[in-house]
């Protein structure tokens, strides 16, 4: 399997949380078209689908009718205008759920090259919380770490001590 060769960090802290907190046999629906992360997923042994790629701030038809146990969402509510919306949609019992926090040192993500991959919202720990229990979700579990970088300089240097990343586990209220 990938052992210690994840693509991303990230990955591997989001695979370990996953285990913690979802049994093998639950289905799982993964906000976001397939990527890396699913496919790792996948590779170890869950029952996995993915959205197809359609603007969940247009359109929660999907979530409504969807069954799965669980519903993960890694790094997507970033890029929602109205992601309490989507929160409210989902039909899950269970909720796994991944943000970069914002960092005090830096800007807000904006990507200069495809105006999809753009950051509406970069939460803090307690913001993002506030939203699930506003949503209808009872946070059972969260953990944070850091995304230190190889480059030299002050923001850098920050990274190594200021947690990035922030997931929670929650079940609907």
């Amino acid at each position: 399997m990938y052992a210690n060769n994840f693509p991303k960090k990230r990955y591997k802290h989001t695979l370990k949380f996953l285990k913690t907190h979802i049994n093998d046999g639950e289905s799982i629906l993964d906000l976001g078209v397939e990527n890396p992360l699913s496919e790792i997923l996948k590779t170890d042994g869950f029952d996995i689908c993915n959205t197809s790629g359609e603007d969940l701030d247009l359109n929660t038809s999907f979530l409504k009718s969807n069954n799965s146990d669980v519903t993960t969402a890694f790094e997507i509510f970033e890029h929602l205008v109205s992601p309490f919306t989507v929160l409210k949609s989902i039909q899950s019992k269970k909720l796994v759920a991944s943000i970069p926090l914002r960092l005090w040192f830096s800007s807000a993500y904006r990507s200069k090259t495809d105006a999809r991959d753009r950051h509406f919202h970069e939460f803090e720990d307690w913001q993002f919380n506030w939203l699930l229990e506003k949503a209808g979700w009872k946070i059972i579990a969260t953990e944070k770490w850091t995304n230190p970088t190889k480059k030299i300089g002050i923001r850098p240097l920050l990274r190594y001590f200021t947690p990035r990343y922030y997931i929670v586990y929650a079940e609907r209220i």
